[in-house]
């Protein structure tokens, strides 16, 4: 059975910018970064900066306010990117069979800031005596229950659940779910809102968030010497991916060609990656070997690049053994985004597909901000350092990997 072509009609999101995929994209090609102090009690933590998703964002298009008191903050930020894609797909549900539109939107670490709500409530009042909401508000799989209830979607609905992969692996199976035929349309994304007490003093007990007293904006360092960790960050990100026919038959513009997916694990370490690179390895080649090209013919990839020196250090050699170094090689650009979202998590992956497309379609490369002083250990790629470059870029690729060893490769190719 041949496969199904699989194309993206529709985008949406919410990060530390706000609301929009063009927010979003205005601020990255001009070198922006969305990363600020958090508006935690800063005296208790070590970590001061994230990227929050702006407080005074209006929620009334998305939820009314008495049901957003009954959702997590991540669940709503995919309700926002899911809408947001919706309306820019220009679907209209009433001429569709809902019974062949899925979803699988999905976060990395669930309702954390409801968890530990629930919590100290549990421990103050009695074990009984929380929201009754709260199973229903932290579980990972919400996110894509309430939109396939909000659209009255009946396909396939899950989550998938591979840390900073999550995301990516979301997108790369709603890819699978259509070209196997199980559905037609599919809402794809990951969604994050970890920038809480416990999240930020999770992450900084594991050593992986910087602790730099630079200015916020300029603490996302990935690829310079004097990187020392990441910055968290939350939002959501959803693509709606369709059946290609499907989408010519009802006139859709469609953004980008989804075409190769790959998948791999590094069966190394919790937490650290294979120095090696070679799980990422793996999972590019998957990716390389289904998209049927060569590394020559990949002209921008979006690094996982999250600003930690194992990280960085690991994928940009593995990018450098397989697609070869910027002088045999000047044809391949390479950026970090989350030089200024920070890093998303659950989202992270699908809010950089979205930038990838973005590239095949504007035509301009987003920088890699923050790089001062190159660490010449991974000094031998076009990083696009600081300012965004044109490019004519006709196939992207975006690489994410998350802790556990999980890493999820996605293709994507200028429409025909």
């Amino acid at each position: 059975m041949s496969k199904r072509r699989v194309v993206v009609t529709g985008m949406g999101c919410v990060s530390p910018y706000g609301i929009g995929v063009e927010r979003l994209w205005n601020n990255l090609i001009n070198g922006k970064s969305g990363i600020k102090e958090h508006n935690l009690d800063k005296d208790k933590h070590l970590v001061k900066i994230a990227g929050q998703v702006p407080p005074d964002i209006n929620l009334e298009p998305y939820v009314d306010s008495k049901e957003a008191k009954r959702l997590d903050k991540s669940i709503i930020y995919a309700l926002i990117a899911a809408e947001e894609a919706y309306k820019d797909s220009g679907l209209n549900l009433d001429k569709e069979d809902t019974t062949r539109i899925g979803v699988i939107v999905s976060t990395a670490a669930g309702g954390l800031i409801v968890v530990t709500t629930g919590y100290r409530e549990m421990m103050n009042k009695g074990f009984h005596k929380c929201s009754p909401f709260t199973v229903p508000m932290m579980i990972a799989n919400m996110a894509s229950g309430k939109i396939s209830i909000k659209y009255g979607l009946r396909g396939p609905s899950k989550a998938v659940l591979s840390a900073c992969a999550t995301g990516a692996h979301s997108v790369g199976d709603c890819f699978r779910t259509i070209q196997y035929g199980d559905a037609d349309i599919m809402f794809a994304g990951g969604a994050e809102s970890s920038v809480c007490d416990f999240g930020i003093g999770a992450f900084t007990s594991a050593r992986t968030l910087s602790k730099s007293n630079r200015p916020p904006e300029e603490v996302s360092r990935p690829y310079d010497k004097d990187r020392d960790g990441f910055v968290l960050s939350e939002g959501g990100a959803v693509l709606i991916l369709e059946e290609r026919e499907h989408a010519i038959k009802r006139g859709a513009k469609i953004y980008a060609e989804l075409t190769a997916y790959g998948q791999s694990s590094d069966a190394y370490d919790m937490v650290a990656p294979d120095p090696e690179g070679r799980g990422a390895e793996l999972a590019i080649r998957n990716c390389l070997k289904e998209g049927n090209k060569t590394p020559e013919q990949i002209d921008y990839i979006n690094m996982h690049g999250t600003s930690t020196h194992l990280g960085d250090l690991a994928e940009s050699k593995t990018v450098e053994r397989i697609f070869g170094d910027k002088e045999k090689n000047p044809n391949l650009l390479v950026s970090s985004t989350k030089s200024m979202t920070g890093h998303m998590l659950g989202a992270a992956g699908s809010a950089e597909a979205i930038v990838a497309i973005k590239t095949i379609t504007e035509g301009i490369v987003p920088p890699t901000i923050n790089i001062v002083n190159l660490d010449p250990e991974v000094a031998n790629l076009d990083y696009v350092a600081n300012k965004a470059k044109q490019k004519n870029v006709k196939t992207a690729i975006s690489n994410s990997f998350g802790f556990g060893g999980h890493n999820a490769v996605l293709m994507f190719e200028k429409a025909e």
